[in-house]
């Protein structure tokens, strides 16, 4: 049977096609398709198992969303003797339940209906491109030239 590790929400996977698991919470309404492109390790082929350095090249993992919810509450209680001093604090994680679909290998594309997650590098570089952007509707303002410091010690 293959088997394939993914990253996801900083935790590390092992699935393989048809399982049902529950992750940290991504975007997307029941019935999406999500890629995961970050794949560790691919096994259970034929041959030797497939490690990647940190990834595995033109490797995906196809998935469909089950459900979106929430974990169990979790009961944070801290208390300090001898100080009348308790602080009860409560926790309910976002979760997403998907089901594996297909782990593709050799660069092949998946089909995706709706949300993608993809590796985490890339929302920096599209932030840096609307910040590279002009404002809408007109051209930037020029830059004013800076003053120069001049020493008055002569």
């Amino acid at each position: 049977m293959v088997y394939a590790v993914i990253r996801t929400g900083g935790k590390q996977y092992k699935v393989a096609p048809q399982d049902v698991l529950q992750i940290e919470k991504i975007e997307g309404a029941a019935g999406d398709s999500v890629n995961f492109a970050e794949v560790l390790a691919l096994g259970g082929g034929e041959g030797e198992p497939k490690f990647g350095v940190p990834l595995v090249n033109g490797a995906a993992v196809s998935a469909e969303i089950v459900e979106q919810g929430k974990g169990p509450k979790i009961i944070i209680f801290k208390k300090r003797r001898r100080q009348n001093s308790r602080r009860r604090n409560g926790h309910r994680q976002f979760l997403t339940t998907v089901r594996i679909v297909d782990i593709l290998t050799d660069g092949k594309a998946a089909p995706v209906k709706a949300a993608e997650a993809a590796p985490a590098e890339e929302a920096p570089k599209k932030a840096a491109k609307a910040k590279a952007a002009p404002a809408e509707g007109g051209e930037e303002a020029p830059k004013k030239p800076r003053a120069k410091k001049t020493d008055k010690a002569e």
